[in-house]
């Protein structure tokens, strides 16, 4: 899928244009307020730079969108990350191309994934705490490392695995379930066997593409009661809901727990750009089911980035697991590529196409869902 240009966004992005041997950068210009503006962004060229000793010189070839990235420019300081002001480069993760190495463990023309930033060329040192990994999947589209294969994909399965624990037969709600991480669940639900999937999408298109990718029954929350739909679905109430999205679908998922239900809390979309929290008043459903609810931190998982990957790359050699990516064509469009995510408008994971991949097996003709 590959998102088109949209007309509020058209006038921040009008001549601009990544280039090669140019480094080009996003940066913060105002912390955002409710989603973000263009106003809040600045483009900012300069020359491509050259690695130090102990450094290399990568070339993005994509980068990732996340709901944090908002966070970021607010100078939260999300997941660990360094808070950042106006005139710093934005935070994210991509795919890059080592293009120069002065690094001992790191070679020039290895494709790797970690903390580039909205950078199209970067030098970097490969600390620990940027997490770099080499892509190594090379029968694979290298997109797939911004998604099924990177740090959505260790989301998804560290949350639905480590963190819920599934069981066979489980009666399993998924919200957010056309997002990136939501449309891995759902099918890894149907790969650990659960009895029954439903999932809550916003919107009839989104609907329907999560019951191709296995859902029983999709809820639409756009036009559609929701507790009124889980009590349709979930007649002997829920046993396994993971959640995206917070606030009233997690109130609503609440009051519809079997006995023994667990809870992962993945994240909380709709309430990142309240100015009040939510609060939830009826967690103490939990103590009625003897249910557990369960949060996680992907950044706690990395240890078992090897084996995670591996077996997601295994699911969709075997066509177990279908990738879903949202990609945006061109470097200029990364801030209304990160608005999409809060307009609901991606289907799967959102990611930016900054330059096409190097040829490699199975680019050609490869599907991208």
């Amino acid at each position: 899928m590959t998102a088109p240009l949209t007309a509020d966004w058209a006038a921040l992005s009008a001549g601009l244009r990544a280039r090669d041997g140019v480094a080009c950068q996003w940066r913060v210009a105002a912390a955002p307020v409710g989603n973000v503006r263009p106003t809040d962004f600045a483009w900012h060229e300069e020359p491509v730079p050259s690695p130090d000793e102990g450094e290399v010189l990568l070339e993005t070839l994509y980068l990732g969108l996340a709901p944090v990235m908002r966070m970021y420019m607010q100078g939260t300081g999300a997941g660990g990350a360094r808070k950042l002001a106006p005139g710093d480069v934005i935070h994210g993760r991509g795919v890059a191309r080592i293009l120069e190495s002065r690094h001992p463990d790191w070679r020039a023309g290895e494709i790797v994934q970690g903390q580039i930033g909205w950078r199209t060329y970067a030098t970097t040192r490969m600390t620990a705490g940027e997490r770099f990994f080499r892509v190594t999947s090379h029968d694979l589209p290298y997109a797939l490392a911004c998604g099924v294969l990177g740090m959505p994909g260790l989301s998804a399965h560290a949350g639905y695995f480590a963190c819920g624990q599934p069981k066979p037969g489980d009666v399993t709600v998924v919200s957010g379930a056309a997002g990136g991480v939501g449309s891995m669940v759902i099918q890894m639900a149907r790969i650990a066997g659960a009895g029954r999937v439903i999932g809550i999408a916003g919107g009839a298109e989104k609907c329907r593409t999560i019951r191709a990718l296995g859902c029983d029954d999709a809820i639409d929350y756009k036009s559609e009661d929701v507790p009124r739909r889980l009590a349709e679905t979930c007649p002997k109430g829920i046993d396994y809901y993971f959640d995206n999205v917070g606030g009233e679908t997690l109130s609503a998922c609440l009051e519809r727990l079997a006995m023994g239900a667990r809870i992962a809390l993945c994240g909380s979309i709709s309430e990142y750009t309240r100015t009040t929290p939510f609060g939830l008043t009826n967690y103490t459903r939990l103590r009625a089911v003897e249910g557990r609810m369960s949060g996680f931190f992907v950044y706690n998982h990395v240890a078992r980035w090897d084996e995670v990957m591996g077996e997601m790359a295994g699911w969709i050699r075997a066509g177990r697991l279908k990738p879903v990516q949202d990609i945006v064509e061109g470097f200029e469009r990364m801030p209304e590529a990160l608005s999409r995510l809060y307009e609901g408008k991606n289907i799967g994971v959102q990611c930016c196409r900054v330059r096409p991949e190097p040829p490699h097996p199975a680019v050609e003709g490869a599907a991208r869902g």
